[in-house]
């Protein structure tokens, strides 16, 4: 048995700036992870990022927002997805995307090892 932080709305993350390549304007943003373990080769994890505009290469992924609020943009012409509390999201490995965080978005993954 695994104990998982009593709430991922507030749980600990472990912070760093991300990549300046990934900023496509203003100050790198920190983003926040903690690792839950893995379920049948997938990664679990609580997921968070500062306001920005980042772009980003996308690994096979899905994703329920728990706060903020962002768009996210994609280079391969699927529509825009406006992200906000409860948004259930599906990404594909490979996909080009741009995300416009305007208000800290905190997730909770399940994404491809």
């Amino acid at each position: 048995m695994t104990i998982l932080p009593p709430d991922a709305h507030t749980a600990d993350l472990t912070y760093q700036h991300l990549p300046a390549e990934q900023v496509v304007s203003g100050p790198a943003p920190r983003v926040g992870e903690r690792l839950l373990g893995d379920v049948a080769g997938a990664s679990v994890g609580i997921w968070e990022i500062e306001p920005s505009v980042t772009c980003d290469v996308e690994i096979d992924e899905v994703f329920v927002v728990l706060s903020g609020d962002a768009t996210v943009q994609f280079e391969d012409g699927t529509p825009d997805l406006e992200l906000r509390p409860g948004s259930l999201v599906r990404v594909h490995t490979g996909q080009k995307t741009r995300w416009i965080v305007r208000d800290t978005l905190r997730k909770v993954f399940v994404a491809a090892t």
